[in-house]
C-alpha cells in the first residue's frame, strides 16, 4: 500500500471512529431533586375548637402539576430547569405539611387528611395557582400563589375563600436559591392558611351554637 492509500485509509478510519463516538450518549449530570418543606414555629396552645377539620389533597393549576421546577425570564413565558426538579409535585408535598401544621397549631378537635373514611365538620381545599422562580428582577424571587376555601360538610356550603400570595427573594440566582426561597415562602403561606382556617372555623362554630 503506497503512502497515498495509507493516508486515505487512516482518514476513513478516523471518520468511522468519530461517527461511532457520536452514537454514544453524552455524559449528563444526574437530576437533582429538591424537597418542599416548611419550618413551623413551636406549637402554641390555642383554645380547643370542637370541630373536625378535613384537609383535602391540594391541587395545582396547569403548568405546575408536575415535579419540574418552573422559572420565568419573560412575562407569560414559563420555562423549566433541565437538571433540577422537585422530589414530587409541589401539591403532593404540600399536603402532609398542611396536615402537620393543622394538627399542631390550630386547636381543632381533629385535623385529618380527607380520605372518605372520616366524617368531618368542615373541609379545607387548596390549589397552587403558581410556584415559580422569577428572574425578571434582581435578585430573583420565588412567587407562590395559593387559593384556599373552607367548605361546610353537611350542606357542602362554601364558608370562606381567599387567595394568598407570597414573594420571597432568593439568596442565589439558581435552582438551589429558588428551592430555599420556596421553603421560606411556603412556611409563610401555611401560617396564613392556619389563621384563615381558625378564624373562619370559629365563626362557623359560634354561628352553629347560636342556632
Amino acid at each position: 500500500m503506497n503512502y497515498h492509500n495509507r493516508w486515505i485509509a487512516t482518514l476513513l478510519l478516523a471518520m468511522a471512529l468519530a461517527g461511532c463516538a457520536g452514537l454514544r450518549p453524552a455524559d449528563t449530570e444526574p437530576l437533582r431533586n429538591h424537597m418542599l418543606d416548611a419550618q413551623l414555629e413551636p406549637a402554641s396552645q390555642p383554645h380547643p375548637l370542637p370541630l373536625t377539620l378535613l384537609i383535602s389533597a391540594p391541587r395545582a393549576a396547569p403548568g405546575f402539576d408536575t415535579p419540574r421546577m418552573a422559572y420565568v425570564r419573560h412575562p407569560n413565558v414559563l420555562e423549566y430547569f433541565a437538571q433540577n426538579q422537585w422530589a414530587d409535585t409541589p401539591a403532593r408535598m404540600l399536603w402532609p405539611l398542611l396536615v402537620r401544621a393543622m394538627e399542631q397549631k390550630t386547636g381543632f378537635n381533629a385535623a385529618v387528611p380527607a380520605s372518605g373514611l372520616v366524617k368531618g365538620d368542615i373541609r379545607l381545599d387548596t390549589e397552587i395557582i403558581q410556584i415559580q422562580q422569577e428572574f425578571t428582577s434582581s435578585p430573583s424571587r420565588m412567587h407562590i400563589t395559593l387559593r384556599a376555601q373552607l367548605v361546610e360538610q353537611t350542606h357542602y356550603r362554601v364558608l370562606a375563600a381567599r387567595t394568598f400570595e407570597v414573594f420571597e427573594n432568593a439568596d442565589k440566582d439558581d435552582p438551589d436559591g429558588g428551592a430555599a426561597a420556596a421553603n421560606r415562602a411556603i412556611g409563610k403561606l401555611i401560617g396564613e392558611v392556619l389563621d384563615f382556617s381558625v378564624v373562619n372555623g370559629k365563626r362557623y362554630f359560634e354561628g352553629k351554637k347560636i342556632k
